[in-house]
Parts: structure tokens; sequence; C-alpha cells
């Protein structure tokens, strides 16, 4: 009898004892294509011989030091690393564990540099339906998917939610993609009246929606927009790009794709490609100068905050990513997946979207096609989904909730970098093997 506490009680899970590439092995000797990376973790696959080195090279020499005495030489090498390459004039980086560490940070982070400021009166974040931003309690009240936030609803923060940019289903006919961008923009600053433009720290956003809306950019010009609104209103752009950045979007950071720079960035999962578990929130030099002219104290911490072997970890990660020409290789590779899904999926009666960037697409199913009616949640679409690719081979992310968090039925894929044509072919052929089981 298993002591693990998993988190499906009625549905254990698999033992998984090996990985090699872009394939996962369980303990019966089955393989498995990880066509999302676990959570949009494994960018490089599993196994890779030079991440595993960086790894048992650091913990021999420093496993451990506490970062309320000592910095290492990991940490500051990838935070140079990360700054070098980071967009506009993001300046320092606070190393966490994960991405809801990093989205908490950024949130006590913005409070916190109002304070230093003198202006104590700034206490709402707006963040977007739809959105995911952790568990932790900030981060899901941050999070704007009703069906995570409902049984935690009495202890969590008030937090503002607008809606979201999700062309597929709220784009007006005879409107264009700029003009529904604007239109979605707009709540922004509508929202920042109503509670009033000298109360609002941040505004909290993925720049493209991973697990609770399956891979969803936004049009062109929209965060252009948003950051001017923020700007004109002296409000933080925290942008949370757990899930969608470290190259997954064909960029090393995504918010590089829309041609804006937040004040707060937040990255993890391809960080530490699944290899160590790691997090950072980067920030602009005006934050950081704000708590050192200031109390000069950042009033937070975790334990394994830059943690040697993460960093170690992380930094081999990122040169990977840069020298092995991975990110132009996503974009390329990721197009060929979208017109493979589309070739295969782009008819199909139950089939209303599909989207995405790079690495990072998602498929939304729908009763009725020409209406974009979704499934009854009572069919239980996404998880019937879920299980028939598992038993087909392939690992992929499917998700209830599309809609509202619970109308609405999409699976996200996002593969590792190293993918290759024919197993972009492989990952479509086990699709299509679920798509017949669970789509009428």
């Amino acid at each position: 009898m298993s002591h693990v506490f998993p988190r499906h009680n009625l549905a254990p899970p698999v033992k998984a004892v090996r990985g090699e590439g872009c394939y996962l092995y369980d303990e019966t000797g089955k393989q498995y294509f990880d066509g999302s990376g676990g959570a949009a973790v494994s960018c490089l696959g599993h196994g890779d011989p030079e991440i595993i080195q960086a790894i048992q090279d650091q913990a021999a020499s420093l496993a451990y030091a506490h970062t309320g005495f000592f910095t290492s030489n990991p940490a500051e090498e990838l935070a140079d690393l990360l700054i070098k390459h980071a967009p506009g004039n993001l300046d320092r980086v606070y190393f966490v564990s994960g991405g809801s560490e990093a989205v908490e940070s950024a949130l006590k982070l913005a409070r916190q540099y109002f304070l230093e400021k003198g202006e104590p009166q700034r206490r709402h974040i707006i963040a977007r339906r739809q959105s995911y931003h952790g568990n932790t309690l900030g981060a899901l009240a941050t999070g704007g998917n009703a069906g995570r936030r409902a049984q935690f609803e009495p202890i969590l923060m008030d937090v503002s939610h607008i809606a979201p940019c999700y062309e597929y289903i709220d784009r007006a006919e005879d409107e264009s993609a700029f003009d529904y961008g604007q239109r979605a923009a707009q709540e922004l600053e509508d929202e920042i009246l109503r509670l009033g433009p000298d109360s609002v720290i941040a505004f909290v956003a993925e720049p493209v929606v991973g697990a609770t809306m399956g891979a969803v950019p936004s049009v062109e010009g929209y965060f252009k927009r948003i950051r001017e609104i923020c700007d004109q209103y002296g409000v933080l752009l925290i942008l949370d790009e757990v899930m969608c950045g470290m190259g997954r979007v064909g960029e090393l950071f995504a918010c590089d794709a829309d041609g804006v720079t937040p004040d707060i960035l937040c990255i993890a999962k391809g960080l530490g490609a699944g290899h160590q578990p790691i997090g950072a929130m980067l920030c602009s030099a005006k934050i950081y100068q704000a708590i050192t002219d200031g109390s000069g104290f950042f009033q937070h911490g975790h334990t394994y905050l830059g943690h040697p072997v993460a960093c170690a970890t992380s930094l081999a990660v990122v040169n990977a990513l840069l020298g092995r020409d991975l990110i132009p290789k996503v974009r390329a590779q990721g197009d060929k997946l979208q017109t493979a899904l589309t070739e295969r999926f782009g008819q199909h009666p139950h089939v209303g979207d599909i989207r995405g960037r790079g690495f990072f697409r998602g498929v939304e199913f729908v009763e009725d096609r020409e209406t974009k009616t979704p499934f009854d949640p009572s069919r239980n679409t996404a998880g019937r989904f879920k299980k028939a690719a598992f038993d087909a081979g392939l690992i992929c992310y499917p998700m209830r909730g599309t809609r509202d968090g619970n109308l609405g039925d999409h699976v996200l894929l996002a593969p590792p970098f190293i993918l290759s044509d024919d197993q972009i072919g492989e990952i479509v052929d086990k699709l299509a093997v679920a798509v017949d089981q669970v789509l009428p």
C-alpha cells in the first residue's frame, strides 16, 4: 500500500520509472510520448546528459547555502544570463522553487513597492477571468478560474477580474481582431477608474493563457494598450510566464512576441526543464531601487531561495536553449504542429478552435461547431479524453472549464523542444485515437 498522497485519491497514478528524450516509461515497460512536457515543463525532454552533469557537478561542490547568509556562483551567473536576455529594463532576479512562489513573491513585492513610495492606499489587484496564476492563496485569488477558486473563496483576498482576450468566443463577427483587442483592454481602464485610479497596485496576466483556457494568445495590439493604461495610472504590469515562457512560444520571454515589457515577470516550469524545481521573479531597476532607498529589505522569503543545485541546473538549461538554437526550432516546428493539427482536426464537427504559438497549442472541443456551444460538463469530455490519450500512449493536458471554469473542454499540447517531424505525426495520430473514442 502506498502512503503517498496523490492528486486524485480514487485514481492512483501509474508509476514512472524512466525518461528518455520525448518519452516516459512506466514499471511495465509501456512507452508514453510526453506531448505536454508534463505541464509545459520538460522543454529539453528527459535525461539530458548535459543537464544531469551540471546537477552532479554542483551537488558535489555546494548543494545548499541559505540566502540569509550567502549567494552562490550559479545564482549570480543565472541572474546575469536571464537579465542579459530579458526584455526592457528588467534588472533583478529573485529565485524561488516554482511558479506559485514566483507569483506570490510578485504580488508582495508590488504591494511593498508602493508602501516604500509612500502610497499605502494602493491595495487592489486586477487580473482576468479564466486565468491561472498558482495554488498558494494569493496566487489562487489572483487567478480567475471559478472552478479552482470555489471551495477556497471564503479565505481568498478580493481581486477584480476583467474579461480575457479570448478572440474565438468574444470577438464580434463585424469586428476586426485589433478593434476587439482594444475593446477587451479597455476593461482594464474601466476597472481602474471604478476602483479609484490611485488605489490599484497591479494588473496580472499571462501573455498566452495556458492551463485554464488552452494556449490562448492575445490579439495584436492588446498588450500594448494594456501597457499604456498601466503607465497612465501608475499601475504595475505583472506578466505570468510560468507556463508560456522560457522559449515555449518561440521567444525566450513570451512577452517579446507582444512587444511589451512588464514591471515584474514570473517564470518557472521550463526554467528548470523538469530536472530541478525552480522559479524566478524578475523586476525592474525602479522597483528594486525603491526597496533599496526605503527599508532596504524585501519582507518575504522561502527556505530554498536561490538553491545552488537548482540554479546550476537552470543555468545549464538556459544555455542549452540558447546554444542549441532550440528557440528558432520551436517557432518552425510549432508552425508544423499547427498545420498538422489543422489538417487532421480542422474540419472535425466537434473541434471548435486550434490555436497557440510555438510549442504551446490548444484544441477546443465543442458540441456544435457552428454555434460554438460547449459540451455539457456531465459528459466529462476532458477527463475521458485524458484517459483515452494516455491509454494510447500519449501524455497531454486536457482540462474542463475552458469558458467559465465549468463549461468548455480543451486539450493543451506542450511537447519538448527536441520534437522531430516524425514525432509531430505521432502526436497527431495518438490524438486522433482519443478523438475517435471520445468525440461522437
